[in-house]
């Protein structure tokens, strides 16, 4: 069996396990194996990669596997990892791990939501190592189908209206993604499915290029929080339970996409339909920092400053070159990070006070140090304060745009630079707000801080955010060597 194979073969299992367990701690015995043995397999596999990377492998792609599954349409289980899908791999389990943790008094039906908070998993995994594009809408499918009822059963608020919500808006970007793979497919002769094999084909003309470009890349930026259909998200992961919203690597499917299928297989139609998408991304970037701004609930203050941050992400995608193309992936891992750990906290406190209002709470300092100083951090790295992962993100972003000479992408990228001073504002009222002053609540004046599960989580989290940021040179040297064939595919 190939390697890559497990980090789908193991949540299987786990869902065996969880659909056997008889009793809350079989059934939290059942993850904490299941999301450490991810959590090491996507280890071993980093130094793995590394490894063979030293020794000087050549291929594109390391680890592969192929399987055919359906032999007319030429469908395969075909598997591979580059440094990008590492990163992704390694992002993904750890969210899962702490998430597991964020989790581990969750009730009622705690059987059933750990069962689709592991099928959510898996998806998020077999996407990632996927190389064959209906292999990897396949894990696309299997990741969205169990937020619906994720956010449904165990969310809050409006959760009924949010699940519905984004299970139409993604699914409809869905629609629009299958029809652009089938097009990528029969564009490029109908013989292959396999990624790698279509890029060195080239053979997709350029006018079906200009059709299946613009769907493609709106399939998957409906994913990405790609305005104007970012709404989806703001209402999801503001009703998503805790561990569900920290999984916000969801949203990298989003980007991961834009840059492996629709960049990668149709770069012709990139270069001369990519400025379409650049406005709208810059306008992700900048409606959503002034969106959160004016917010007053924690997690919408939260998910609207994703839409900003995932915005960078495509922005950068954009841009065409290797350096920022790089920073597109530092900000994946980076957001996923500090986003896990912002709602990893708000689902804390949430859980002590029992509102996320913020003309609600103050005083949190006194109360709840720990929770508190852990807030400070996550927002510091929100901000992008040097030595913390944000920054990493964003200044390779901002130079890596900033070196296309033209007029048109150096005023967008100035625009874009203007969400850092709003997150700055935002995020430094909102810490003086809800943690300094008087606590006036008096109901708030006996409440506990974090358990040994909720430290051991966020502690965890912080700790990756502050290693990307004091330590990014290896992992922007493994995600640069691997950006660099997809983008030299771009440069006309």
């Amino acid at each position: 069996m190939n390697f890559l194979s497990l980090f789908v073969l193991i949540p299987l299992l786990m869902l065996g396990g969880l659909y056997l367990a008889k009793s809350i701690k079989a059934i939290r015995g059942v993850m904490v194996a299941g999301s450490t043995a991810l959590l090491i397999l996507s280890v071993v596999l980093t130094f793995l990669y590394l490894g063979e990377r030293q020794a000087g492998a050549t291929a594109e792609m390391l680890f592969r596997a192929d399987t055919v599954w359906y032999a007319p349409l030429h469908i395969a289980y075909s598997v591979g990892v580059d440094g990008i899908s590492v990163a992704m791999l390694l992002l993904s389990a750890v969210i899962v791990f702490t998430g597991t943790f964020a989790s581990w008094k969750l009730q009622p039906l705690t059987k059933e939501y750990f069962l689709w908070f592991t099928l959510l998993s898996m998806g998020v995994f077999g996407f990632f190592i996927s190389i064959d594009l209906f292999t990897m809408f396949m894990f696309y499918e299997i990741a969205l189908i169990p937020m619906y009822l994720l956010i449904g059963v165990w969310g809050s608020g409006r959760k009924e209206y949010a699940a519905m919500k984004l299970t139409l808006m993604l699914m409809g970007g869905s629609a629009f993604l299958l029809i652009g793979i089938l097009g990528i497919f029969f564009g490029a002769g109908g013989a292959t499915m396999n990624i790698l094999e279509i890029a060195q084909l080239h053979n997709i003309p350029f006018a079906q290029q200009c059709i299946w470009f613009p769907l493609t890349f709106l399939g998957f930026g409906v994913l990405g929080a790609l305005f104007p259909f970012h709404t989806w998200s703001p209402d999801g992961h503001a009703s998503a339970p805790t561990a569900v919203s920290m999984l916000h690597v969801l949203m990298k499917l989003g980007g991961y996409g834009c840059f492996r299928i629709a960049m990668y297989l149709m770069p012709e139609a990139a270069n001369e339909l990519g400025w379409i998408f650049l406005i709208l991304t810059g306008i992700s970037v900048v409606y959503g920092a002034f969106s959160a701004c004016v917010q007053t609930d924690l997690k919408y203050i939260n998910a609207y400053s994703s839409v900003s941050h995932c915005g960078l992400v495509l922005f950068a995608i954009l841009m065409m070159n290797q350096t920022a193309a790089t920073g597109a992936v530092l900000q994946m891992l980076s957001h996923g990070l500090m986003t896990a750990l912002f709602f990893a906290l708000i689902g804390m406190i949430y859980g002590r006070t029992h509102t996320r209002d913020v003309r609600e709470l103050n005083g949190l300092m006194k109360v709840m140090p720990f929770l508190s100083v852990c807030y400070v951090i996550a927002g510091l790295a929100n901000l992008g304060l040097p030595g913390l992962s944000g920054f990493v993100a964003e200044m390779t972003i901002f130079v890596g745009s900033f070196q296309n000479f033209d007029v048109f992408h150096r005023t967008l990228t100035i625009i874009a630079c203007s969400s850092i001073v709003i997150t700055a504002v935002y995020i430094l009222r909102l810490v003086g707000k809800i943690l300094y002053g008087t606590c006036t609540n008096k109901h708030h004046l006996a409440l506990t801080d974090a358990t040994w599960d909720e430290r051991f989580a966020v502690i965890c989290l912080i700790i990756c955010v502050a290693g990307l940021g004091m330590a990014p040179f290896w992992v922007s040297h493994m995600i640069g060597e691997s950006v660099l064939p997809v983008v030299s595919h771009l440069i006309p």
